[in-house]
């Protein structure tokens, strides 16, 4: 029986001898690391998985179930997706422990900073007083601006990073947010 969690992390440098390195240092029975010179992606994903983290927060907040969750975190991985590769990452590298890996945790997690902030705009709290409430850093919050102006800038679709920007920054009825997410128009798998 496993006593303690295993946890694995990606190392992105460009140099692939610094990476090895740094692999073999911090590579531990429960710490494993992988190596990727994809810079951009595991930047991208580390990111952007703070804004999806948010509105997954927000669904459960309003009490929905772990089918709009997945539904979240499963178009959310397709909009970080869209947004690394229109940046030049490797798709692939969403698949890996800086993409799908740290959404899942950061979207599931109870000790999510960024989730903690949806769960309780899911509750009715306002967001200056969550924010005032906590020690730490929600960075997706900043984050979602920031995102949303480079999606307009590169026009990148980013429908649940829109609207957690108009929840977040325009004050939009989080339960107005979920029915507008709901409501998209059908589309084919993938895009």
């Amino acid at each position: 029986m496993l006593k303690r969690g295993h946890t694995i992390v990606s190392i992105a440098s460009k140099n692939e001898a610094t990476a090895k390195r740094v692999q073999e240092i911090f590579s531990f029975t429960y710490f494993r690391t992988y190596w990727t010179p994809d810079v951009v992606g595991v930047e991208v994903g580390g990111a952007l998985k703070n804004v999806i983290a948010i509105a997954a927060g927000v669904a459960d907040g309003l009490g929905f179930g772990q089918n709009t969750r997945a539904a979240l975190i499963t178009r959310g991985l397709n909009e970080i997706s869209r947004m690394g590769i229109k940046m030049g990452a490797d798709p692939m590298t969403f698949l890996g422990p800086s993409g799908m890996g740290d959404l899942v945790l950061t979207c599931c997690g109870e000790a999510s900073r960024n989730r903690t902030v949806g769960f309780r705009l899911g509750k009715g709290e306002k967001l200056k007083d969550i924010l005032a409430s906590m020690n730490e850093v929600a960075e997706g919050v900043k984050t979602t601006l920031s995102t949303k102006n480079l999606s307009d800038k590169l026009g990148v679709e980013m429908a649940i990073t829109q609207e957690v920007y108009r929840m977040l920054y325009e004050d939009k009825d989080p339960k107005e947010v979920v029915k507008a997410l709901m409501g998209r128009d059908l589309k084919r798998e993938g895009v």
